[in-house]
């Protein structure tokens, strides 16, 4: 296993971010949900992160960076062609400390950030969804 924090399987959902508050959770988290997936980083050079994000039926390749500060931070950009439309989206993101007074079974290593699409594309209902919406997620290792 690479000593680099960022390598390896994630388990990513992202979210947008709407203030109002809804009484029933259920509708209020399907309601928000922008994406979910698989986040897989490629081993490489230290300040480089290669690899891919994707769920049911989509795939874009990453191409970015890491830094080493505390916290440590991914900065990524993910294109693809989906449905023979071009995708494109850009991520920040950081990695949580560990807890002193939790377990590695407890404390799952995570990312959390924020991620803006780029450029439209057409959506699942045929509409097109545009860019510039902002959302936050959060990557859990899965590895």
């Amino acid at each position: 296993m690479s000593k680099n924090p960022f390598v390896g399987k994630w388990t990513y959902r992202s979210f947008l971010n709407e203030p109002v508050l809804n009484p029933d959770p259920k509708a209020l988290l399907s309601s928000l949900m922008f994406g979910d997936g698989t986040i897989v980083i490629d081993d490489g050079p230290t300040e480089l992160l290669t690899g891919t994000i994707g769920g049911d039926g989509w795939s874009l390749k990453l191409r970015g960076s890491r830094g080493y500060g505390s916290p440590s931070e991914v900065r990524f950009q993910g294109k693809g062609v989906i449905g023979g439309a071009e995708w494109i989206y850009a991520y920040v993101g950081w990695l949580v400390p560990a807890w002193p007074t939790s377990t590695d079974t407890l404390d799952r290593p995570a990312i959390v950030g924020s991620v803006v699409r780029v450029i439209p594309h057409p959506g699942s209902n045929g509409a097109t969804n545009p860019a510039g919406v902002v959302a936050s997620f959060y990557a859990v290792r899965a590895d």
